[in-house]
């Protein structure tokens, strides 16, 4: 999905226009930037959570030359799934799988 599916998605369901759903897409995306700027971690029960991890510096290789390359300290964010999505995501898959079995039989 992308954004503009999912600001039409928001339209849909939530009676709104389109400008009043992208407002609100981007509010809550901006909301969130902000949150891991500041190394805040976001938690959304049910869905999963951000967090922001430092990473170390190290001598990664560049893969066409092999050559050593310095690749400094970061911060990168993270998200770790919930466990009702993971669970909602597993059970739609199993259905799928079972789908796609059946077609073979044909």
């Amino acid at each position: 999905m992308t954004k503009s599916e999912l600001i039409e998605a928001i339209a849909a369901r939530g009676e709104l226009t389109k400008a009043r759903a992208e407002q609100v897409v981007n509010c809550v995306f901006d909301a969130m930037t902000e949150a891991l700027q500041r190394t805040d971690g976001i938690e959304i029960r049910g869905f999963g959570s951000f967090t922001v991890r430092p990473y170390k510096p190290y001598a990664g290789r560049n893969p066409r030359t092999g050559q050593a390359v310095p690749v400094p300290a970061k911060r990168l964010p993270f998200f770790k799934v919930g466990k009702e999505l993971k669970e909602l995501v597993n059970a739609s898959q199993h259905i799928a799988l079972q789908s796609d079995e059946d077609d073979d039989d044909d």
